[in-house]
């Protein structure tokens, strides 16, 4: 199959690899033109995946019109900030498109499948998602994800497309469950870093996550999704993958964030976008306008968007009102 992958970071470049390896014919688009340069070079992008070698017949393409030109499946795997102009590209698109980003954008509160749905009109549209590391897929590490769609279909075609032993694929209908389970998660892992930093030990960590699944389930349901998607792969697995891992950018962001350092530095001196950072924002906002009860966002909001001291919003949240598990 002649497959586009948008996006050359971390995650993109994974995927076009695992691809790639199966024979089929991938292009690897990026925006940026000494990512390409050097994967033509190389065969490999060091930046992103220090040491994993790309198969040779990945293509790099810097036009990506060139690169979706005859494609029979298309995988978006940009930066949430970017996803809706390098999604343009797709106007007359008729074929699947697979979302592979974890975002909601904060001016609509909508989330990469509903963007898609809107510059993509012809498209057949597919989120997948779940507990992903993009170094651990490419070194063939055993991984479970979650292919969502409307259209049961292209849900079932991409789980075709990416399944292998050690790739395993599920389906799903529920789109905005998946995708509000690997957006929000990100935002809970920074506050997980934060527990890191500030070196707490693994019963905070276990009260925060466990507590968080339902935060996240309440948001996801005001918005429509399926209560038990957060239990599953892109909620629950992504969750502990994205909080626990040393590979996880939001985790070590907050460990940062913990240590003492700012937000603001973080954010310029990391080589790829921890997407929690965007989310949280977009999150709170979200949820303000569903009016639906976050905590654990409000106060990694609050971090890193109001300067708050993390120690003083642990407290703030471990000292409200007693109530009833929910």
């Amino acid at each position: 199959m002649r497959i586009t992958v948008l996006g050359a970071g971390a995650w993109g470049t994974s995927l076009a690899r695992m691809l790639a390896a199966r024979n089929h014919h991938v292009t690897l688009w990026d925006f940026f033109p000494e990512t390409i340069e050097a994967i033509r070079k190389t065969g490999r992008n060091e930046r992103y995946l220090p040491g994993i070698e790309l198969p040779a017949g990945l293509q790099a393409e810097l036009d990506a019109t060139k690169a979706v030109a005859d494609a029979e499946l298309v995988v978006v795997a940009s930066v949430s900030k970017a996803f809706r102009s390098v999604t343009a590209v797709l106007g007359g698109y008729g074929g699947i498109v697979v979302s592979v980003t974890k975002g909601i954008e904060f001016e609509t509160g909508d989330t990469m499948t509903d963007i898609l749905n809107e510059t993509s009109p012809r498209a057949r549209v597919v989120a997948m998602s779940g507990p992903t590391l993009a170094m651990e897929v490419a070194r063939g590490v055993p991984t479970a994800i979650v292919a969502a769609s409307e259209d049961a279909e292209a849900a079932q075609t991409v789980q075709v497309l990416f399944h292998s032993p050690a790739f395993r694929v599920y389906t799903s209908s529920d789109v905005h469950g998946v995708e509000l389970g690997g957006a929000l998660k990100n935002v809970i892992a920074i506050g997980a870093g934060v527990c890191d930093g500030l070196r707490f030990g693994d019963n905070s960590k276990a009260a925060l996550l466990t507590r968080s699944v339902s935060e996240m389930r309440r948001l996801g349901v005001a918005c429509g999704a399926q209560a038990e998607t957060f239990t599953g792969l892109s909620g629950l697995g992504d969750l502990m993958v994205t909080c626990f891992s040393k590979l996880s950018r939001n985790r070590g962001f907050g460990e940062r964030l913990g240590r003492g350092e700012k937000a603001e530095a973080i954010v310029a001196s990391m080589v790829a976008v921890a997407e929690g950072y965007p989310t949280a924002r977009s999150a709170r906002e979200l949820a303000r306008k569903r009016k639906v009860v976050t905590p654990v966002i409000d106060e990694v909001y609050a971090m890193l968007y109001e300067g708050k001291d993390v120690r003083q919003a642990v407290q703030d949240l471990t000292a409200r009102e007693s109530k009833a598990e929910d």
